[in-house]
């Protein structure tokens, strides 16, 4: 469990700068120019983030039940998924209406995958690792557009087609996930 919260502490200390402490992230972005802040932005986030992955493995091995989520939820966690990657494909897909509308659509959809995922999964590592990405999406959504509030930024709508082009992307990348990836890459089937 120790591997799971250093992973943690490292992915989230680094993912949360800009929350906390933007001024000094962009004195440290002067001070060390910005392709050397991001090289080691980059690095304590992998390291981060091989630590999640890792801890997060041993402690499924052995496994603390914190509270155990009825049937229902899985299903609710499939289907909350799907606009999580909507909003994800919304956040690469250029001038779609859903960018205008909630500005930044890859906290947002991290916000509604952490939160689904915590309703099905009822283990403490489950709690720790959705419960802190929930935790972070929020306050990193709130610094975000308290900063695009500030600033003055607007995010332009392009035409429709390329909200349905994202729609697509997402709901695509969702399918393939759910049915396939995620029995792959995390030993779980969504679908049974």
């Amino acid at each position: 469990m120790s591997a799971l919260i250093l992973g943690l502490v490292l992915f989230f200390g680094t993912h949360s700068v800009r929350i906390v402490a933007d001024g000094w992230r962009s004195a440290q972005v002067a001070r060390l120019g910005l392709l050397t802040w991001k090289a080691l932005y980059s690095l304590v986030a992998i390291a981060g983030f091989v630590l999640i992955v890792w801890g997060y493995g041993s402690a499924r091995a052995d496994p603390v039940v914190v509270f155990a989520p009825p049937l229902w939820t899985r299903h609710l966690a499939a289907l909350l998924t799907l606009p999580a990657f909507i909003l994800l494909a919304a956040a690469y897909v250029p001038g779609t209406r859903i960018k205008a509308k909630v500005g930044h659509p890859m906290v947002a959809g991290t916000k509604v995958w952490a939160f689904a995922h915590l309703l099905a999964n009822g283990n403490l590592a489950d709690v720790l690792l959705f419960g802190s990405f929930l935790v972070w999406a929020i306050l990193d959504y709130v610094a975000a557009r308290r900063r695009d509030r500030a600033a003055g930024t607007v995010y332009a709508a392009g035409p429709i087609a390329r909200d349905l082009i994202a729609v697509a992307v997402g709901g695509a990348a969702w399918a393939a996930f759910a049915l396939w990836l995620h029995a792959l890459l995390i030993g779980v089937r969504p679908f049974g």
